[in-house]
């Protein structure tokens, strides 16, 4: 058993896969180890109920240690399964720091790259905010929003309430002439994602 564990986890870090494919296969395989930890539990207890009741009935030695050995290949095959569970939910798990840990990059290394672009936008932003004269608490809400946070959110970060957070986001959209929040990202956005020519 420790032989296939360990040529699973070389498998898995030699294999040139999605990392994706790798995540999924690992939770169909938890799915399966769970099932199989589920039927030696039941099969655990019926033998446990038998020999209870084989030795309440005065059944024969021989009889119960032939019991006895079964109950233990199931205590051996849950111990098994549950180690298999553990090193599969291992497995899964530096799958999915690693893809953290890649995303984290890739997102600072965007941000490096781009961060007077980013810079710049900023600035042009507020002083679009400013050319529809919202308040600074508009100004706010219209910024959160733009970075995708729900009302619920963005009332969570300004320590008000969802309603309030409404109200503003109503009055942002009518100060800009804009009908929503898809409207008000492409206003900004539209101009960025042009094709090539």
């Amino acid at each position: 058993m420790r032989q296939l564990t360990r040529s699973l986890e070389i498998g898995l870090e030699r294999m040139d896969m999605s990392k994706d494919v790798v995540f999924l296969e690992g939770v169909d395989n938890q799915r399966l180890i769970k099932v199989a930890l589920g039927l030696y539990g039941v099969i655990f207890a019926l033998i446990a109920l038998d020999i209870i009741s084989d030795y309440g009935d005065g059944i024969e030695w021989s009889h119960l240690i032939a019991e006895v050995f079964v109950l233990l290949i199931a205590v051996i095959g849950i111990g098994l399964f549950w180690r298999q569970y553990y090193l599969s939910t291992q497995l899964t798990l530096r799958a999915l720091q690693t893809n953290l840990t890649a995303a984290h990059e890739e997102a600072q290394r965007w941000r490096d790259e781009s961060h007077d672009l980013i810079a710049g936008l900023g600035v042009e932003i507020q002083k679009q905010f400013k050319r529809w004269e919202l308040s600074n608490a508009e100004s706010e809400v219209g910024l959160l929003m733009l970075k995708g946070f729900s009302h619920q959110e963005i009332a969570n970060i300004r320590n008000s309430s969802e309603r309030t957070v409404r109200e503003q986001a109503r009055a942002v959209y009518r100060k800009s002439n804009i009908s929503g929040r898809s409207a008000l990202s492409a206003f900004f956005l539209e101009d960025l994602l042009l094709p090539s020519t």
